[in-house]
């Protein structure tokens, strides 16, 4: 009994992306394509592999067998690619990168100057976004190497087949007024964001990135953990927007400590408790990891080392 390698491949990304349409869009193919190669693996495996579930497919038992063999398989091969690639031991071609923006700004510039510096024919892009848009890219195979958050207060939950690297974790702290009352206090209980923290003694404005965002969800998860059910009136991407917010008196905000500049004069930030910390780290879909990915990984390890001696290996 032979199999085909690009009928196991479409197996295993159905077994993955959990559809036929997720699957052909992560293989650039047409759905019809990959139901052709599925009824092709059936007949060659003597089995029915896929079952009707709903208004789309699951894999039967035999289908979930063969899966966990086309997975190791895929990776075998996906391993003696990268080995042949290494062969050349040459960083070339395209490298698409994507980020929230406070991350990309911190880390990413030097990094891209120092690596076409030494390799001038690698052609790096970039976009940034919110990391709940850009991971479906990653996966999809629209972007190479990501640069995304989470946060203490609401983790991040990330698919399979995605490779990690932890480049900072910092402390996210208060953003207020400096003629906030709070603006002089060595720590503030986010419990006490509740009230008394605006001039007509209501409880906090708040600015974040836009709902469904990392900093969103964690602002929400953090005050929700302390009884605390946020009113945020302001809902801008950029940390610089949200800064310029609170330096007009309208707003407070969460702002981890990358985000933290450029700041108005008018800013101050404050510890909170309990602590918010935010995790900036490398994603890469762990099959696809070229010399160039590897570079620029290497790259932001250390960029992230010198910025942050605290950071994981400094």
């Amino acid at each position: 009994m032979v199999f085909s390698l690009e009928r196991l491949r479409a197996l295993d990304a159905v077994a993955v992306h959990g559809t036929i349409a997720s699957a052909a869009e992560s293989l650039h193919v047409t759905a019809s394509g990959v139901s052709q190669q599925l009824a092709k693996l059936e007949r060659e495996a003597g089995h029915r592999l896929l079952e009707p579930y709903g208004r789309s497919v699951r894999l039967t038992h035999a289908g979930k067998v063969l899966a966990a063999h086309a997975a190791r398989v895929c990776a075998q091969v996906a391993e003696a690619e990268a080995d042949l690639a290494d062969l050349q031991d040459e960083i070339l071609g395209p490298l698409r990168l994507g980020g929230v923006g406070s991350s990309l700004r911190a880390l990413l510039p030097g990094v891209l100057t120092d690596l076409t510096a030494a390799h001038p024919r690698l052609v790096p892009t970039v976009v940034d976004g919110e990391v709940v848009e850009l991971v479906p890219e990653l996966v999809g195979g629209e972007l190479d190497l990501l640069l995304i958050e989470s946060w203490s207060s609401r983790p991040i939950r990330l698919p399979q087949g995605l490779a990690v690297r932890t480049l900072v974790v910092e402390d996210v702290q208060l953003a207020v007024p400096a003629s906030h009352p709070l603006a002089a206090r060595e720590r503030v209980g986010l419990a006490e964001l509740g009230g008394l923290d605006r001039r007509d003694g209501a409880a906090a404005v708040w600015a974040s990135c836009p709902v469904g965002t990392e900093p969103y969800e964690g602002l929400t998860q953090a005050l929700r953990e302390v009884g605390v059910e946020p009113e945020v009136r302001y809902r801008v991407t950029e940390y610089a927007t949200q800064l310029a917010l609170v330096d007009g008196g309208l707003c407070v905000s969460l702002v981890p400590e990358m985000g933290q500049r450029p700041c108005p004069p008018g800013v101050r930030f404050v510890p909170v408790r309990p602590a918010v910390r935010r995790t900036v780290q490398a994603a890469w879909r762990s099959r696809a990891e070229s010399p160039a990915v590897r570079a620029c990984v290497a790259a932001l390890g250390d960029a992230a080392r010198a910025a942050h001696p605290a950071a994981p290996g400094g």
